[in-house]
């Protein structure tokens, strides 16, 4: 139900809490809403979702009632019934690290909603943007809880965020599709991923797919590295290459394959097909790139996705049934906890190139595209007369989390 400013003016008799989910879409947003209104509901609280992330907050103010009818059955569903976006009014970031304040009209506006009906607490389901969003309303006075959401699992205060899961299966798959298809001709397959400036979703799925190559925006590069780890797969008589590229992946010499909007908004993406041409030339071979783009953000959340994004939900109704704004729900395994919102957003969490998960991997024989075929993937621990310590980054599990992931 989408609700005129002026239904606005008569405050609600019962307690409320509102919902919004702001940025790109990711599969598991539905979970969180369901958890959102299930777990309010029990301690006496009406839900409301925003519609469309934050423009919902300001004129023309539209929202929707969350109840346990409307709700039913989303758990499984990708997407977010009350929509978002990523571009509007609420633009906080540009390239990497460039964050902008918001207006502060925009923010007078969003409290003054706030204020109107009367909310307990307000949960913004987002990335690092929406959240700088969220922290800035705050900080001016609005009752804010932060859930993490992205696909690129890029957040440093949570080992993972939802999302990430069903990404990584979704590359993984194609990989799969690519395997047989690659070996039948003959081909070398490059698949550019998303992930933004951060390789987790390439180096999950790349270790999952079997991929041979992998480049990600952490671990410098070549095309010699590249081209030789492809003709020695050849003199091995495996005559097919698998290659996996992070969209944030940055050529040699450091340069990033983008396009940029007029408002100055960095997209990210083409360096698939940079890889396959320049392949192609160098070895003249057949070299295919295939992008999977929004693939990666549609369909239905695995089931790592939809327990995770459950406990969020839950989670977040008890940080406002507490007071404690300006939080985040976060996951360290086992247990679901909380952070301030700004710790949450001031900081990438990124590849460790030296990590339990690279090393696994170059142990496999993937190449990461930095040094020769042939060299042994621990020569250089080696050499220092050490290994490096097997431990997880981030938080961050080289095997399947499922199993250390408590039932909501």
């Amino acid at each position: 139900m989408n609700a005129p400013r002026s239904a606005l003016l008569e405050p609600p008799l019962t307690k409320r809490i509102a919902i919004l989910t702001a940025g790109g879409d990711c599969p598991g947003l539905n979970a969180v809403i369901r958890g959102v209104v299930k777990s309010a509901g029990q301690l006496g609280y009406d839900c409301i979702g925003f519609l469309r992330g934050f423009e919902g907050l300001i004129a023309p103010v539209c929202y929707m009632p969350l109840n346990a009818t409307n709700t039913a059955g989303i758990l499984t569903r990708g997407g977010t019934i009350l929509g978002s976006t990523n571009k509007g009014r609420f633009v906080v970031r540009r390239g990497v690290d460039d964050h902008i304040g918001l207006d502060r009209q925009l923010i007078d506006e969003a409290k003054t909603t706030a204020e109107q009906l009367n909310l307990a607490g307000l949960i913004c389901v987002g990335g690092d943007g929406s959240l700088s969003i969220a922290q800035q309303l705050f900080e001016a006075g609005l009752p804010v809880v932060g859930v993490p959401k992205t696909i690129d699992n890029d957040l440093s205060a949570t080992a993972y965020t939802f999302g990430f899961d069903s990404a990584v299966a979704c590359a993984t798959d194609a990989l799969d599709r690519l395997h047989t298809t690659a070996a039948s001709h003959e081909r070398i397959m490059v698949l550019e991923v998303m992930g933004r400036h951060a390789g987790w979703i390439a180096l999950h799925a790349g270790i999952a797919g079997g991929g041979d190559v992998i480049l990600v925006p952490e671990i410098e590069w070549s095309f010699e590295h590249v081209c030789d780890k492809v003709l020695s797969r050849e003199a091995d008589g495996k005559r097919f290459t698998l290659v996996v590229v992070a969209e944030g992946a940055a050529l040699p010499g450091g340069n990033l394959v983008s396009t940029s909007d007029g408002a100055g908004q960095v997209k990210l993406g083409g360096i698939g097909r940079v890889v396959a041409d320049e392949i192609s030339r160098r070895l003249h071979r057949e070299a295919r790139c295939v992008v999977l783009g929004h693939l990666q953000r549609g369909g239905n959340p695995t089931t790592f996705d939809r327990v995770l994004a459950t406990q969020f939900g839950a989670h977040a109704v008890r940080l406002v049934h507490h007071r404690r704004f300006g939080e985040m729900v976060c996951y360290h395994p086992p247990q679901i906890d909380s952070v301030p919102v700004r710790e949450a957003v001031c900081r990438l969490s990124r590849v460790d190139p030296d990590s339990s998960l690279v090393q696994a991997a170059r142990a496999l024989g993937i190449s990461f595209g930095d040094r020769p075929a042939r060299q042994s993937p621990f020569s250089i621990e080696a050499a220092n007369g050490c290994c490096a310590p097997m431990v997880a980054e981030s938080g961050i599990a080289a095997m399947s989390p499922i199993s250390a992931l408590p039932s909501p």
